[in-house]
């Protein structure tokens, strides 16, 4: 026991010179003693468990437990700063897409930058489409492809380009042009709200009813709202309308709409830069990026940008920068081009047509690779197939200047979709991240850890891989690598609402109803009154019963203080916007007595069960009213 004693003392005499000459050593430049006051650490007799979520930061390999229990110092060193990271300014931007985008930029790097840790310069970013040597045939490969599938899911609205030079009256090819602009228009404005099948049937009934601009303009605006029911986001209808209006009594538009995207933006009610776009394009002829969001996946994807397509700005810039150049580039591939002016011509309505047509059906978001006809230029599948392709060779460092600070860190399985021929049944490995489970560091974005100690030299892909012949368990790794981009983003969870939705039956069999605010959710729409809960409340039937009586106490007034009969509940309906989950509990409120009461609201109305069913209301309100309905035909 003295023998322990002494052993325990003399460790402990050991560790206060180290510790002690620590302390009087000189800084070296890769580690600092730390500034602050060495922290405590109670070591206990028990082991703790392991920290399973323990980032490497948290983690200390050499921390042993003591057995008696001691209070051991550890000096901690100070953690090296990192500059935070400015966004570029429009002129820093500017130049970056000038150097990336440019005529005159060049290809640093041709070749695939190798998973997991990406690891590339801001170059790597250019597009392979606009390589001299083998964009155009990218381009092209684009167009003929889109030209052989174009009418195969039968969309009314596409049609022939109109060229100015095959219409030589004036007044004949303004006329053209203004039905032409008006049928794109509409087409476009649907199509941000649906799919295409479903467009196809109410764009032709649109059509069919307004098949001019100034019939449009002329409608009622009731009408214009009914026909547009069941689209979602009503207040784009109401946009329609009011710029129709706008373009027709305009002294310079005079019924057809501009073909600059610019003017589109600023003087159209509704038109945005994608819409502006896609009319400039498709009706005009103009070199004009059309960009939804099917389109920044098919870029994301081309560029290898892996980031975050809906807010990260630098991203999204980028990527309409991108679509720029190569309209821009697609026009100039034409015959016959007049230098002395811009070139107008079917290419960049074809072409805008087409990214969003690949997008749609092929670049999906489980990407069909092996139907693509613009592999040769994809990043994200020659990314794929060096990662089905690669050996198990040590990596070799390379020094890369100009680390892209765009993309966001990579995440990857160590061995995901190694073609290598081993058996699938092996255990998995753990995913190896290339950056921490925090939020990344600012800064250039590639420069973590594993992309120092993971990195390859960019691998060459001895064939193009369009042409290079792949096996379907390759090709199902090339699709699992590229549907990674663009960046997935964690949805919000939407805010969640219970609303009382009340209907009240006078005598005669009238209802009422409200019309909502001509600005905000389902704007100008028809409902039955409604009261949203507070949040928080009980939500019982019997609490609901209560909270529905009082609010349409408030509704209706003279007759001698009309008595309003709850008749029940008839159910709930439940309705998911973009933003709003909401749960609508509804209510048949029967009023006994004289007819002669009115609303004490100035937006209601009395209307009759047939009327009912032409008034323009919400999908959701609409199921509603069928629970109402039903129970009022009984």
């Amino acid at each position: 026991m003295q023998r322990y004693v002494v052993r325990r003392q003399s460790s402990l005499a050991a560790a206060k010179r180290i510790l002690a000459q620590a302390e009087d050593e000189p800084e070296l430049e890769h580690k600092k003693p730390a500034a602050k006051q060495p922290k405590t650490r109670q070591v206990t007799t028990q082991p703790s468990p392991p920290r399973t979520d323990a980032s490497e930061e948290d983690f200390n390999p050499g921390a042993e437990p003591d057995d008696d229990g001691h209070e051991i110092v550890e000096p901690q060193p100070k953690r090296r700063k990192v500059e935070k990271a400015k966004k570029p300014t429009k002129s820093e931007a500017a130049k970056l897409h000038a150097s990336l985008l440019g005529p005159s930029g060049e290809l640093t790097e041709k070749d695939a930058c190798p998973p997991p840790s990406r690891t590339h310069a801001v170059s790597y970013h250019r597009p392979l489409l606009l390589d001299v040597s083998s964009g155009r045939d990218g381009r092209d490969s684009l167009l003929a492809w889109f030209d052989s599938i174009s009418t195969t899911r039968g969309m009314p609205w596409r049609k022939a380009w109109i060229d100015p030079a095959s219409i030589p009256d004036p007044s004949e090819l303004r006329a053209a042009l203004e039905r032409r602009a008006y049928e794109v228009w509409i087409s476009e404005i649907m199509l941000q709200q649906t799919r295409v099948a479903v467009v196809i049937d109410y764009w032709n009934k649109w059509m069919a009813r307004w098949p001019t601009i100034q019939d449009l303009a002329a409608a009622d605006p009731e009408d214009v709202l009914s026909a547009w029911r069941g689209l979602g986001y009503y207040s784009r209808a109401t946009r329609i309308h009011e710029a129709a209006k706008l373009v027709v009594a305009d002294e310079k538009f005079e019924g057809l709409m501009p073909a600059d995207t610019a003017e589109l933006e600023a003087k159209v009610p509704g038109v945005g830069r994608y819409t502006a776009g896609a009319i400039s394009a498709i009706v005009f002829g103009r070199a004009a990026p059309m960009v939804d969001g099917n389109v920044l996946r098919v870029l994301s994807r081309q560029l290898g940008v892996f980031g975050n397509v809906k807010t990260d700005k630098m991203v999204i810039d980028l990527l309409w920068a991108a679509a720029d150049a190569l309209v821009k580039a697609v026009a100039r591939d034409a015959d016959g081009i007049d230098e002395t002016k811009p070139p107008t011509s079917d290419r960049p309505g074809r072409w805008g047509q087409a990214l969003m047509e690949l997008g749609s059906t092929v670049c999906t978001p489980k990407p069909n690779c092996g139907e693509c006809p613009i592999t040769a230029t994809c990043r994200a599948y020659a990314e794929g197939l060096l990662l089905a392709t690669r050996s198990k060779k040590a990596p070799k460092v390379e020094d890369i200047e100009d680390l892209c600070s765009i993309c966001e860190p990579f995440e990857e399985e160590a061995d995901e979709g190694v073609a290598s021929g081993e058996d699938s049944d092996a255990a998995p490995k753990k995913p190896v991240k290339a950056t921490k489970g925090k939020k990344s560091a600012p800064g250039p974005k590639q420069a973590t850890l594993s992309a120092f100690f993971t990195s390859k030299s960019a691998a060459k892909v001895e064939d193009s891989p369009k042409t290079q012949a792949v096996d379907a368990k390759t090709l199902e790794v090339i699709a699992n690598h590229a549907r990674k981009f663009p960046l997935k983003v964690v949805k919000k969870a939407v805010r969640e609402e219970e609303a009382l939705v009340c209907a009240i039956r006078r005598p005669d069999g009238r209802l009422l109803i409200h019309r909502r605010p001509e600005k905000g959710l389902l704007a100008g729409l028809w409902e039955l009154p409604s009261h949203t809960l507070p949040a928080g409340s009980s939500n019982t039937a019997a609490s609901r019963k209560k909270d529905a009586q009082a609010y349409v106490s408030g509704l209706v007034s003279g007759g001698g203080k009309p008595k309003l009969r709850h008749a029940g509940e008839l159910g709930s309906v439940p309705w998911l916007f973009s933003h709003l989950k909401l749960t609508m509990h509804v209510h048949l409120f029967e009023a006994d007595g004289s007819d002669d009461f009115v609303s004490s609201h100035a937006r209601h109305k009395w209307a009759t069960v047939e009327e009912m069913e032409d008034e323009s209301m919400g999908t959701g309100m609409r199921k509603c009213w069928a629970l109402v309905k039903e129970r009022v035909d009984e």
